[in-house]
């Protein structure tokens, strides 16, 4: 772990949101506004591979992919202003990234995440400071890589000490602030498991996934744990997807809206009771705008009313995450 130590720059930002599947590149001008984006799909595990013969022998090592995908997403950004320095987030810093940036301990106060940046050499003139994933130790410990930059940005955006920020997603995360700083987080791994039974197990075999989306069974199935039913559990409650299909009360399509609702309903109910039933009075969501619509109707459904859809924030994150580490003037 190391600290940023080249002198701030006064002329921009190169940042990057640097995923598993995908990469995305933002330039910001001195005043910190985005002038210039780029998506491309080198994510960290499917990196460019080497164009030719004489590529590979330029550099064989192992970080030859990174360094092809950082030229891909911004070296013409660094030729036309050398210097221009360099941070990325994400699992590029992971064990499977192009150098782990360790994790640092929560409570911590959202101004000290950038204080302890791994620096790695890009190749490109300018070196790659990867922001650190947050660790939450514990009997069942948590880690959190890549949205720590978003939750930054946000808490930034909305100027507010106490706050509860959800990230729906694969492994949806909610993070408590309090006083600018993270206190505690939980990981719900909701996406991922609906992606795993609709796909992988017996569930799937009579769902259809394509055409409109059915309100309806999705907000039957978000209510299930409000039910006598539900206190048998979601691995119980799973299973009324293919049974109400059976039954014919749900059709092909309405039977992947109810298993949606269901797993996310049984996700809000789970933050209610650790929560002792009170959240947070402001709660910002962030992610996929459908995604967090559906968030907002299952939340609405337990009682929970006041909450916003905040603006992306992971640019605006990177940006403040660089200020911190005295990157940017």
């Amino acid at each position: 772990m190391a600290q940023a130590m080249q002198t701030p720059s006064s002329t921009g930002l190169i940042a990057l949101d640097w995923g598993t599947s995908s990469l995305r590149a933002y330039r910001f001008d001195k005043q910190g506004k985005v002038a210039d984006r780029r998506a491309l799909p080198w994510g960290i595990m499917n990196l460019p591979p080497a164009e030719n013969g004489a590529d590979a022998t330029i550099d064989d090592s192992a970080d030859a992919g990174f360094r092809r995908a950082l030229r891909a997403a911004c070296g013409d950004w660094l030729r036309e202003a050398p210097g221009t320095p360099l941070i990325a987030a994400g699992m590029v810093g992971s064990k499977q990234g192009w150098r782990e940036a360790p994790y640092v301990d929560v409570p911590l106060a959202v101004g000290d995440i950038g204080k302890t940046l791994t620096i790695v050499d890009s190749g490109l003139g300018a070196p790659l400071h990867i922001v650190p994933g947050l660790l939450q130790r514990s009997a069942l410990p948590n880690v959190i890589r890549g949205e720590e930059t978003q939750v930054a940005g946000i808490i930034d955006q909305l100027q507010v000490d106490e706050l509860l920020i959800g990230l729906p997603g694969t492994h949806s995360k909610w993070v408590h602030v309090h006083a600018r700083r993270i206190t505690h987080f939980d990981t719900f791994m909701t996406g991922e498991m609906y992606a795993a039974l609709s796909n992988h197990t017996i569930l799937g075999r009579t769902m259809q996934r394509d055409g409109a989306p059915d309100e309806a069974a999705f907000l039957r199935g978000a209510g299930v744990t409000k039910t006598a039913d539900g206190r048998a559990g979601m691995l119980s409650n799973i299973f009324s997807s293919r049974t109400l299909g059976l039954t014919g009360e749900l059709s092909p399509r309405a039977q992947a809206d109810y298993l949606s609702g269901l797993l996310i309903g049984h996700e809000i109910a789970a933050l209610l009771a650790l929560a002792d039933g009170r959240l947070h009075a402001r709660i910002a969501l962030i992610g996929d705008d459908m995604l967090c619509r559906r968030y907002l109707q299952v939340l609405a459904l337990y009682g929970v009313t006041q909450v916003e859809i905040a603006p992306a924030a992971t640019e605006h994150g990177l940006w403040k995450l660089a200020r911190h580490a005295g990157l940017i003037a």
